[in-house]
């Protein structure tokens, strides 16, 4: 299991302790002063506190933290392992470091107005309003986190808080295959089909990995590429050189001034693109993507949310019917495209990794499904063995004008 995250360096106790520190933080927002050692004691002075330096000190950190940082939540912030930290109410922290969610011991807001000061704070950060009139929010920070809140009385016991951290740089397929998320086999494939310009979907559940696959398979794109990413939030980050970045727009109080995907995917076909990259297709913009990937723009790919490969048609059919196509035209669009679709899950323990990729195929009935090609079960010794060939494998090795073959040279086993 691991370790407890630490918390930051509490306040020494001291008698009337949150009404006193209450009163200096009311004091220093009032005075607009920055929480510096001397700023504070002069506001204990104005308050009728007298403490010691280093209570003084003491609370500077945590003034610091709650005018300007994050709080509690400042050191959770700088571990690179945690990917995402969510608060359901001032006791209640978790953070998820790829283990799986797990309280983060000795970490707490002192009651439920400074987990709500907070989110409003982060709000304000990223140019949005969070109050009574607009009681939630989905944005992202400048520092590129993805934020999420939503207020009471929403959340009826109070605020909740969700932050996903980015990485710095995008995770190699040599490092996803150390974590255990990619089997060799599993990373040569991906690297195959990168190089092979086929389009792909990656899909998946919630926090199953799909955008750091994505950022780490775009990073493989040969340098005389020109990606065009068009994301909801700015999560993608591939190591290239030539990389244009489009990003949706909520509207604003009175509703107005909003820019969608549906947008943003017509504006992109403007660009020039080598590669469009739709971060998550979740709306109209899939008639925009669909439309690219049969019009000439290889090696098109995007993320989508789904249980199973095989609900990915189904999916792909709700999304077009919604924005205004025939059932019959979405699954001719969606077989045009000939996508092949990866497919990840998180296993129980908190492993995210590949486990399936599949090929799309028309039936006699003039829909699409997806057709398992190859499978990756877990657990099957040095990662390259238990992958398991299916029938879609012949019209995927055709495309790929290649066979796929063990390190050994030996052919999968069926």
């Amino acid at each position: 299991m691991a370790a407890a995250v630490p918390a930051s360096a509490p306040i020494p106790a001291t008698p009337g302790e949150p009404d006193l520190l209450s009163a200096v933080r009311a004091h220093l927002i009032r005075e607009g002063a920055e929480p510096t050692p001397a700023r504070v004691a002069a506001a204990l002075r104005a308050e009728g506190g007298v403490l010691g330096d280093a209570e003084v000190l003491a609370i500077v950190r945590q003034l610091r933290a709650d005018l300007t940082g994050a709080g509690p939540l400042d050191p959770l912030l700088t571990d690179p392992d945690i990917t995402d930290i969510l608060v359901n109410g001032p006791s209640d922290i978790w953070v998820d470091d790829g283990a799986g969610p797990r309280r983060a011991a000795g970490v707490r807001f002192p009651d439920d107005d400074a987990v709500r000061r907070l989110a409003q704070r982060l709000a304000a950060q990223a140019g949005r309003r969070l109050d009574a009139a607009a009681p939630w929010i989905d944005a992202r920070l400048p520092s590129g986190a993805r934020l999420h809140a939503v207020l009471a009385p929403v959340a009826p016991d109070g605020t909740c808080l969700s932050l996903r951290l980015p990485r710095p740089t995008a995770f190699s397929l040599a490092e996803l295959v150390a974590a255990g998320s990619l089997t060799e086999a599993g990373a040569r494939f991906l690297r195959t089909l990168v190089r092979a310009r086929l389009p792909f979907l990656i899909c998946g559940g919630t926090g199953t990995g799909k955008t750091t696959l994505l950022s780490g398979l775009l990073s493989l794109v040969c340098e005389g590429e020109r990606l065009l990413l068009v994301e909801d939030s700015a999560e993608l980050r591939p190591d290239h050189h030539h990389v244009v970045r489009l990003q949706a727009r909520p509207p604003n109080i009175e509703g107005t001034g909003g820019v969608d995907l549906h947008q943003l995917v017509r504006q992109a076909l403007r660009m020039r693109p080598d590669r469009l990259v739709v971060g998550e297709v979740r709306s109209s913009e899939v008639v925009d993507l669909l439309i690219a990937l049969n019009t000439g723009h290889e090696g098109g790919c995007g993320t989508i949310h789904a249980n199973t490969a095989a609900d990915v048609p189904a999916r792909i059919e709700a999304l077009g019917c919604a924005a205004g196509l025939s059932r019959e035209a979405v699954h001719s669009q969606l077989a045009a495209t000939r996508a092949v679709i990866v497919h990840l899950v998180r296993d129980p323990g908190g492993l995210r990794r590949l486990a399936e990729v599949c090929v799309l195929r028309r039936d006699s009935s003039g829909l699409v499904r997806a057709v398992p090609a190859l499978s990756f079960p877990r657990g099957e010794g040095d990662g390259n063995g238990g992958l398991i060939e299916h029938e879609g494998l012949a019209d995927l090795l055709a495309r790929m004008g290649q066979e796929w073959r063990h390190p050994e040279g030996s052919e999968v086993s069926r």
